[in-house]
């Protein structure tokens, strides 16, 4: 395989904790799972150290990751996500260390009530925080159920966005709070909310994207499937229409960093699909990247 172009400014929107120690972490939650998935984590892909991360992002041209942020359960489940998403003080050392190169985006957990909402406001208070991100699945709930109102009323007066995964759980979790489609009627509410469902919304591609296309403030992100993963309806829609309206993700270590960037060679995006898809628009949807 080619060596992955240089992408130049570019940002991925969804990365998970990556440190050295996180790989038991994820090999137990797919053991647990019982489901045959496979991780672009080894050679040049790798879990690593930041000085590691950060001296691969530059060669290959990654401005900037948005890690996912939560705090670790007392009593955590194999396969609870809050263990593979970095810690707030995770973050701290990585802004501090390596300013402009690592942000996060405040993991919620909307059966806490006000509690998770005063929490979440001090989140977003502190400088490397640039949105709210929820995982879908580990709660069951549609994107319109009222639990998830008070968090977006947040992103309103705060001016960040939401991130959420639609589509398919990966794991053994119900699947179907996760169609896209949920996101309409919050969009009708929030307006100046911009939305970001993420995964490309697979299996329900094409609800995705119509719920991109009919919205001025949803989008549509591309973390954890690579390029040749993507449909060709995805490919078109980025290429066209959707070519302001999606983001460029790893999920890692679902996708490397290196293995996304070799694939999106392969596929025929003009500059400007493929500059808006790496960078532009993920910071017109983040605007705390600056």
């Amino acid at each position: 395989m080619s060596a992955a172009a240089p992408a130049s400014g570019a940002i991925d929107y969804w990365c998970n904790r990556f440190f050295p120690e996180q790989a038991d972490i994820w090999n137990a939650a797919v053991g647990a799972t019982g489901i045959a998935v496979k991780f672009r984590t080894d050679g040049n892909d790798s879990f690593c150290d930041a000085e590691s991360m950060v001296a691969r992002m530059d060669e290959l041209g990654i401005a900037a990751v948005i890690m996912t942020v939560a705090h670790r359960p007392a009593h955590p489940e194999t396969t609870d996500f809050e263990l593979v998403a970095a810690q707030p003080d995770d973050l701290e050392r990585l802004a501090a260390d390596y300013p402009g190169r690592f942000f996060g985006q405040w993991s919620i957990d909307p059966r806490t009530g006000m509690a998770g909402v005063d929490e979440a406001a001090a989140m977003l208070a502190q400088p490397w925080c640039v949105g709210l991100h929820t995982h879908t699945h580990s709660f069951d709930r549609r994107f319109d159920h009222a639990d998830y109102y008070p968090y977006y009323a947040l992103c309103a007066t705060g001016d960040v966005p939401f991130v959420m995964q639609a589509g398919t759980s990966g794991g053994l979790m119900p699947s179907e709070c996760g169609v896209p489609v949920g996101i309409d009627r919050p969009a009708l509410y929030f307006p100046q909310v911009r939305f970001v469902l993420s995964h490309t919304g697979w299996p329900w591609v094409d609800e995705c994207i119509a719920m991109a296309l009919k919205f001025p403030n949803v989008y549509l992100g591309t973390s954890v499937y690579p390029p040749r993963h993507w449909s060709d309806e995805l490919v078109a829609f980025i290429n066209g229409a959707g070519r302001r309206k999606c983001l460029w993700g790893t999920g890692f270590p679902a996708a490397g960093h290196r293995h996304c960037l070799d694939q999106l060679q392969e596929l025929d995006l003009g500059d400007e699909a493929r500059a808006n898809l790496l960078g532009d628009t993920a910071r017109r949807v983040f605007t705390r990247l600056g």
